[in-house]
């Protein structure tokens, strides 16, 4: 049994309860820098990309702000 299995939304049929508070912790917005068209990653900097709500439909939001 996991142990977020206890959550009372848990009880509706639904089993993500553990998505709100990890969301919590890793957040949910990340700034991108691209310098002449290339992403522009420091030499320790990498993209993770954390599920934690099930097989839902997502949406991504993508902004560009500057030139």
């Amino acid at each position: 049994m996991r142990p977020w299995s206890k959550y009372r939304q848990n009880r509706t049929g639904e089993d993500n309860a553990d998505a709100h508070p990890k969301r919590q912790l890793m957040g949910r917005e990340v700034v991108l820098v691209i310098t002449k068209g290339k992403l522009d990653l420091g030499p320790w900097e990498q993209i993770f990309y954390g599920e934690f709500d099930g097989r839902r439909r997502k949406r991504v939001l993508v902004k560009i702000i500057g030139e």
